[in-house]
């Protein structure tokens, strides 16, 4: 349901140490009212999808809980949020604007985690 890049972006990003996903939200908090929230929108998976993405995060932070609310009370939910908004870019990546696409994956690629170019970045 999921391809692979959209899978490898997110088993990267789950794997940030706690600052950095707490940074990757607060980022991606920040952007929200510079064009996130419409990137978002635009972004939006079927069901199924979604419903495997989030699934997907879940599972590989909830062991994670503690070590993550223990850094900063929410950070499990607020990672689990951020990881599934960057990851839907990835998935849906050719219904968004180079812009928009950047604007939602840059608070974890800036932190290391690879993410495949827009589709009009590969175009000659």
């Amino acid at each position: 349901m999921l391809d692979t890049a959209t899978e490898r972006f997110a088993d990267a990003a789950v794997a940030l140490p706690a600052a950095a996903l707490a940074t990757a939200w607060d980022r991606m908090v920040d952007d929200r009212s510079r064009g996130g929230r419409e990137a978002s929108r635009a972004a939006r998976p079927s069901a199924a999808q979604d419903s495997a993405l989030v699934r997907r995060v879940r599972s590989a932070l909830l062991p994670r809980a503690g070590e993550l609310n223990g850094h900063l009370d929410g950070l499990h939910s607020d990672a689990k949020s951020a990881i599934c908004i960057a990851s839907r870019a990835v998935l849906k990546r050719g219904r968004l604007t180079p812009e928009q696409y950047a604007l939602l994956t840059a608070p974890f690629t800036d932190l290391g985690v690879p993410a495949p170019p827009h589709p009009t970045a590969e175009l000659p």
